[in-house]
């Protein structure tokens, strides 16, 4: 599938809607077999998507009039509060209990088919995962017939596990189940007092009580660069290199064996302060507080941008020419598009036309592809 859509292309091939039965009874009937997740979370406990008496899945979403782009990229479907409810098990159930779907895939296969719109690495995973799940499992009984009332379950139970040829060659070959060189420690960051993310129906006041929901990543590299000296000559994203995140713990220990590079998570030029911060964080060293990265020659900056203008970064076009750059190693011609018009439009350009040129050979190669 295409992955730069508008949400108006998007709403053509992916729903998230009870169909009118009326109108269209066939779609709808399939939406109703096939298509609602649940009931779940308080409706039904024993259901296994359920955790704590919620969805792990988020469900129901959140009703909305029309298909938006968040700043990180990911759709949040279409879903209107029209009235319209399909009755599963006793309970009325919303549009916010609709797996997205492609009607044409769902009327012509009659089963469940959940179609996404994915533009990011984690798509890929998504994919890989499902393929390399694992291979069917059955459970044989090899024995005698008996007419004895006593069973050995023991004894009776054998687990067995179904190997394809694909997989019988990889293995007879000695190929690598698995390989990633080299290994990446991928870096969280946020703005101040915006660590906790949570689904709008989180009670917020268990939020609060979570133990160690202020400790990330991100506010324990600060704390070990307070504690230890020689920490403080590395920026984030070099300091997988020394040292390793042990997640369980919520803290950084120096790294006794092995390689590992860092890659800080990406922001959008149009996510403001976020954006800013990433900026800085990639020449930034030895902080140790959200206020020390804002810092530049002693004086405090009221905000992440201000800072980048106090160190030059913004004073000419090289962090957009880096920026599009970096994208044109992994996006494709129409992204690299859309990336450019957005630097026109949202950020401080000096020079547009210097910055066209400089990108030239990588944009004028896709624009053709």
């Amino acid at each position: 599938m295409e992955k730069c859509l508008s949400p108006s292309q998007i709403d053509e091939m992916i729903c998230a809607e009870i169909p009118e039965k009326e109108k269209d009874p066939e779609t709808y009937e399939a939406v109703k077999k096939f298509m609602m997740h649940g009931p779940c979370g308080e409706a039904n406990p024993k259901l296994s998507c359920t955790v704590n008496h919620r969805c792990t899945y988020q469900f129901p979403k959140s009703l909305c009039n029309e298909t938006i782009i968040d700043e990180n990229g990911n759709p949040i479907y279409r879903r209107r509060d029209d009235g319209q409810e399909i009755e599963i098990r006793g309970v009325n159930m919303n549009n916010g209990h609709v797996v997205p779907y492609n009607k044409s895939l769902l009327v012509k296969f009659q089963a469940h088919i959940n179609v996404e719109w994915f533009t990011r690495s984690r798509s890929i995973k998504y994919l890989y995962k499902y393929i390399r799940t694992g291979e069917d499992q059955t459970t044989a009984v090899i024995g005698e017939a008996s007419l004895s009332k006593t069973h050995d379950e023991i004894k009776m139970y054998l687990g067995c596990r179904y190997l394809t040829a694909y997989e019988a060659c990889w293995r007879i070959f000695r190929f690598n189940l698995n390989y990633k060189e080299p290994s990446v420690q991928r870096l969280r960051f946020h703005l101040e007092n915006e660590q906790v993310i949570f689904p709008d129906s989180t009670n917020l006041e268990e939020i609060v009580k979570l133990p160690g929901s202020a400790v990330t990543m991100f506010t324990e590299w600060m704390e070990t660069n307070k504690e230890y000296e020689d920490a403080r000559e590395l920026t984030y994203s070099e300091f997988p290199t020394k040292w390793t995140w042990h997640a369980k713990e919520k803290q950084w220990a120096r790294r006794k064996r092995g390689k590992k590079i860092g890659r800080i998570y990406n922001a959008h030029p149009v996510s403001g302060e976020r954006y800013y911060l990433r900026v800085l964080l990639n020449t930034a060293k030895g902080c140790t507080s959200f206020e020390d990265i804002r810092t530049v020659n002693g004086a405090v900056h009221s905000s992440y941008k201000s800072a980048c203008h106090a160190l030059g970064f913004l004073n000419d076009d090289k962090e957009w020419i880096n920026c599009i750059k970096e994208a044109s190693r992994w996006a494709s011609g129409m992204q690299l598009r859309q990336l450019f018009a957005t630097i026109l439009r949202h950020c401080e350009i000096t020079d547009p036309n210097r910055l066209w040129e400089s990108n030239w050979e990588t944009l004028s190669e896709d624009i053709e592809a």
